[in-house]
C-alpha cells in the first residue's frame, strides 16, 4: 500500500536543489507525485508530494535532515493521504487582473471562503504595465465548486464582487485533456 509524504524546503537559490531532492526520492524508492518549485527573490522554494512503501517513506524521512544540513535548507515534512474521490466538486479556473494593491488576495480568498468554496491552487505574479509602468497583479487560481451550487449565480456574484472593487476577472470550468 502506497504512503504519501509532503515535503517543503526553502533555501538560497542555487543550481542543484531540485536535483538533490529528486535524487533523494529516487535513491529511497520514492516517486515524486506532484511538485511546485519556484525562485522567489534570492530564495528557492519547493513543495512536493512523494509516494512509496511505508519503508521507503521512512527512509526518505530519515535522510531529509542530512540533505537539509548539506544544502542549508529549512524543511518541513508531513505524512498525508490522497483525498477520497471528490466527484461532487467541479473545478473552475479563475483569473483576476488588477492594479497591485495590498489586500486584493485577502478579499478574493474571503469571497470564496464565504461561499464555502475551497481554493485548490493559487498563483500570483506582479509586473509593470507596458506603457504606464503601473504595478499590476495577476492571480490565477483553481477553485472547487460544489456540484449542488448554481454556477450561474456564483459567477454573477463573483463578477459583481470584482466590479465593486475594480478587478478584471473571469471564471470558467477547467477543461479536461481529452
Amino acid at each position: 500500500m502506497k504512503k504519501y509524504l509532503v515535503v517543503s524546503a526553502l533555501g538560497t537559490d542555487r543550481p542543484g536543489i531540485a536535483n538533490h531532492l529528486a535524487t533523494l526520492a529516487a535513491e529511497n524508492n520514492c516517486n515524486i507525485v506532484d511538485s511546485m518549485m519556484v525562485a522567489l527573490g534570492s530564495e528557492f522554494a519547493v513543495t512536493m508530494m512523494i509516494s512509496g512503501s511505508w519503508n521507503a517513506i521512512a527512509k526518505f524521512e530519515d535522510a531529509v535532515p542530512g540533505l537539509e544540513k548539506k544544502l542549508e535548507l529549512s524543511t518541513i515534512i508531513k505524512r498525508t493521504e490522497i483525498p477520497e474521490n471528490r466527484t461532487n466538486l467541479l473545478p473552475y479556473s479563475v483569473q483576476v487582473v488588477s492594479m497591485d494593491e495590498p489586500g486584493i488576495i485577502k478579499e478574493i480568498s474571503t469571497f470564496f471562503s464565504s461561499q464555502q468554496i475551497n481554493i485548490e491552487n493559487l498563483q500570483t505574479e506582479t509586473y509593470n504595465a507596458p506603457h504606464t509602468g503601473a504595478p499590476m497583479l495577476v492571480i490565477n487560481m483553481t477553485v472547487n465548486v460544489p456540484a449542488t451550487m448554481h454556477i450561474s449565480d456564483l459567477r454573477d456574484r463573483f463578477l459583481l464582487f470584482c466590479d465593486d472593487i475594480n478587478l478584471d476577472a473571469n471564471m470558467e470550468p477547467v477543461k479536461g485533456n481529452n
